[in-house]
């Protein structure tokens, strides 16, 4: 949508209008998101009830996992999830780097990780531990479709290019998870929510 052919002199010229990350967009992007979020986790709050104590029975430990990520304009914010690894799961991290399947970026994914729980094994199968999201999408830390909120660590390493995904709020989803997740390479990730980030609009929040 940000393309354009004009004439110049008598020869097409190919014009590219910058991206939009202020405006009325972004206003009614902010509210849709809101009360989505809000609708979404009023009707399933007895599934989330019952994650909950699914995760505090199956494994000791709280049910909700937090971790502080990056979003919007470099702004750190607490990320919600529900637990889906043992309480010491950072504590072996180092234990298990050399099974790291993203050895050519600074993505961490293990596809058999040891420190996950059973119970944390479904919930990742069907995203269910992302569910508590919406909590951060409520508050304006997250947006529901947007790129993946980075860690400190990885945005400490990002070159000049790659920190444009931090002109728009993360997502609960986007455009990387939907294509492929898991099995992308760090490069193929990095394009698809630059390619949000450069493109984004409602419409394209839909389709995502």
């Amino acid at each position: 949508p940000r393309l354009h052919i004009r004439p110049v002199a008598g020869l097409p010229l190919l014009h590219v209008e910058k991206p939009e990350f202020t405006g009325a967009r972004r206003v009614v992007k902010g509210l849709f998101d809101r009360i989505v979020a809000t609708s979404i986790l009023v009707v399933l709050s007895p599934v989330l009830l019952a994650l909950m104590l699914a995760v505090r029975l199956t494994s000791p430990g709280p049910a909700l996992f937090r971790q502080t990520r990056v979003g919007v304009r470099g702004e750190k914010f607490t990320m919600l999830k529900f637990r889906s690894m043992h309480v010491d799961a950072e504590a072996r991290l180092a234990a298990i780097k050399d099974l790291n399947q993203n050895a050519d970026g600074l993505l961490f994914k293990v596809r058999d990780d040891p420190r996950v729980t059973r119970i944390g094994r479904f919930l990742r199968r069907y995203s269910l531990d992302e569910l508590p999201q919406l909590l951060n999408v409520v508050k304006g830390d997250m947006s529901l479709v947007g790129p993946r909120p980075p860690l400190p660590r990885e945005v400490d390493l990002y070159p000049d290019d790659v920190r444009r995904r931090l002109l728009v709020k993360p997502g609960v989803t986007g455009l990387w998870q939907v294509s492929g997740r898991s099995d992308l390479t760090w490069e193929e990730s990095v394009r698809l929510d630059l390619r949000y980030v450069e493109n984004w609009s409602l419409f394209y929040d839909f389709a995502i």
